[in-house]
């Protein structure tokens, strides 16, 4: 069973996502907070895999949690996707920076966010290529500091640097796995491990880094 936690000010919304979440089979909503500042003690205390978190909330913001959550180092880290009615480009970019593994609007259909907390919970994406590419797009348009992301790069392997780059294009694993003649759990192996080695929490931020540091 995949563990869900909902984060959101509006007790309809909570409810609502708590009985579209509890028909589908694989997924248990474990808990609810209504606000960013109970997140911390609700993942200590009910460890869920996947985090639906609103943005806008009364004392602590959804980016602000976020942030908090992907800061904690040997503590449980389940993945986090944003689910808000606000799609601004800078509030999507700010959501991803802070580690969110995903993002939502409200109005996305019951079973795409079903399927959303499945990919977030496998590790995978929630943001369709082209919604990738126009973000790390967004975020170079922000004056990137190329110089810190090419030492970045540095501290991957070669096969690291490769697959950062095909991320940084929007590829899926899939797709990266065919084009560098790999199995997609070694794409998966090799994303991870480029994660942990620049102390990032999601690919997003890697196709950042990687589009900043440019092709050598």
């Amino acid at each position: 069973m995949i563990k869900v936690l909902v984060v959101d000010d509006d007790p309809l919304v909570r409810g609502g996502l708590g009985l579209m979440l509890g028909g589908a089979g694989d997924v248990e909503v474990v808990g609810e907070a209504a606000d960013g500042a109970d997140v911390a003690g609700a993942v200590a205390r009910l460890r869920p895999d996947v985090v639906l978190m609103d943005v806008r909330m009364p004392v602590l913001d959804g980016i602000a949690a976020t942030a908090a959550l992907a800061g904690r180092t040997g503590e449980h880290a389940p993945a986090v996707v944003i689910l808000t009615t606000f799609d601004a480009d800078e509030t999507v970019l700010a959501a991803l920076r802070a580690g969110a593994a995903g993002f939502l609007l409200k109005h996305t259909p019951p079973e795409q966010i079903v399927e959303a907390v499945r990919r977030a919970a496998a590790g995978e994406p929630v943001l369709s290529p082209e919604v990738t590419r126009t973000v790390i797009a967004m975020a170079a348009r922000r004056g990137p500091d190329r110089g810190t992301a090419r030492n970045r790069m540095e501290l991957l392997t070669e096969r690291e640097r490769d697959v950062a780059h095909a991320v940084a294009e929007g590829l899926s694993n899939a797709e990266i796995a065919e084009r560098l003649h790999l199995s997609r759990s070694s794409i998966k192996a090799t994303v991870s491990s480029a994660l942990t080695r620049l102390d990032l929490t999601n690919r997003i931020q890697l196709a950042i880094v990687a589009h900043e540091a440019g092709r050598p």
